[in-house]
């Protein structure tokens, strides 16, 4: 990440002068104004986070405290062990992830981030060598850009905003652009990882954990997960709504059941959620300003319009491109970018081009951002091959979206 923290600066750096030297008086200027509003905003927005990472936090530590957590892990236990060898069964992080999973599914974004630094945090105890990344990390990293998601909750709002006539459109060819990407993304971590970690975690035995559940119990789970694909499809819209206060009453009233203290629970992870959102301050204001100062130099439109012009061709439009180069920079402009587009008469919510744009904000992930959040979060310096197995997901998740939508609804 040094070397492409660097490069990203060194670029719009180089850009902004050679406007200058081409006579286009005040691109330094403007660069230097990005630059410091950019490391400005970095800390408003990690306060930003504060509220959001207390509150989902809090409710995390309840469900930890009445042992929802190890249940979600011995559910989910078959398919994680296989996909994280280096995490002992019943261990908290596999429940950790299990919600950041969950979260991101239902298109909770703000709800995954805690639980994915959660689950960051509970991988980095196994992790022999602090500051460098271990294998389970990257690939949960990789996992989470790509994210699998079957409520595009705030793709839907903006459609729905925007006047479309369906603003659920999106839902389904989002989930198949988000399950190609997924499988990239455990591709990319796997074959790239190499040979680290030649030390294995330690075996404690407070990992060993409970045995997991027995297989038709896996089967009828992931049964009633694909039963909610067409629920989403078709009352997608209606349930947004009561998603994020239901998870809200059913994890405090599982606290209650299992007889947890949970206001005092709510209280202790809630302070830890504040103690991580000031943490992440620094690594927000680095990746903050080296992508503020990408956009205000033009290095950024200068690199997707080549690339536009190759792939147009293939009936890739070169809204879609620029919208996936801003959606792997930077979440808030992204979304700026696609309200834009949807409010444009000449693409609109409801054309095989609004639809697309809407199918690829769902399906991809602000890369940069939860690399720097997440690995912030725990102190992790050295990324290893995660930011290549992010951006290839990413890049599936494009293809996937043309793809998908060519198909639907050219």
């Amino acid at each position: 990440m040094n070397l492409v923290f660097f490069l990203l600066v060194l670029s719009a750096f180089a850009t902004a002068a050679a406007a200058e030297w081409s006579g286009a008086a005040g691109a330094m200027a403007a660069l230097s104004d990005a630059t410091l509003k950019a490391a400005e905003g970095a800390v408003p927005l990690a306060l930003g986070l504060v509220g959001v990472m207390a509150l989902f936090l809090g409710l995390m530590k309840v469900a930890e405290a009445g042992g929802l957590l190890s249940a979600i892990a011995r559910l989910l236990a078959p398919a994680l062990t296989r996909l994280f060898p280096e995490v002992p069964a019943g261990h908290p992080a596999l429940g950790a992830m299990s919600l950041n999973i969950a979260a991101n599914m239902l298109g909770l974004g703000n709800a995954a981030t805690p639980f994915g630094i959660r689950a960051m945090e509970q991988l980095e105890t196994l992790n022999p060598r602090p500051g460098t990344a271990t294998n389970a990390q990257v690939l949960f990293l990789a996992i989470n850009t790509a994210s699998v998601t079957l409520l595009p909750t705030s793709v839907i709002a903006l459609r729905a905003s925007a006047g479309s006539a369906d603003p659920a459109a999106v839902v389904a060819p989002t989930l198949i652009a988000t399950l190609a990407s997924t499988v990239v993304a455990i591709a990319a971590a796997r074959l790239l990882q190499g040979r680290a970690d030649p030390r294995p975690p330690p075996a404690e035995p407070s990992c060993a954990g409970p045995a997991p559940y027995p297989g038709w119990v896996g089967l009828a789970a992931l049964l009633a997960v694909l039963a909610l694909v067409p629920v989403t499809i078709v009352w997608g819209r209606t349930l947004g709504p009561w998603i994020v206060p239901a998870l809200a009453v059913g994890l405090l009233g599982y606290g209650v059941a299992r007889k947890v203290r949970v206001y005092e629970a709510f209280v202790e992870g809630a302070a830890e959620g504040f103690a991580i959102a000031v943490r992440i301050i620094p690594y927000l204001v680095a990746i903050l300003v080296a992508v503020g100062m990408l956009r205000a130099s033009g290095a950024m439109a200068m690199a997707v319009e080549p690339l536009a012009r190759l792939l147009a061709p293939l009936g890739v439009p070169a809204e879609a491109l620029t919208l996936a180069a801003m959606r792997s920079l930077s979440g808030s402009g992204s979304f700026g970018l696609l309200a834009a587009y949807m409010k444009d008469p000449a693409i609109g919510p409801d054309s095989a081009t609004g639809i697309l744009l809407g199918t690829l904000y769902g399906s991809s992930e602000t890369t940069f951002y939860v690399l720097a959040v997440y690995f912030g979060a725990v102190g992790i310096r050295r990324f290893r091959h995660a930011l290549a197995a992010g951006l290839l997901a990413d890049a599936a998740g494009l293809a996937a979206a043309v793809a998908i939508c060519a198909v639907l609804f050219a």
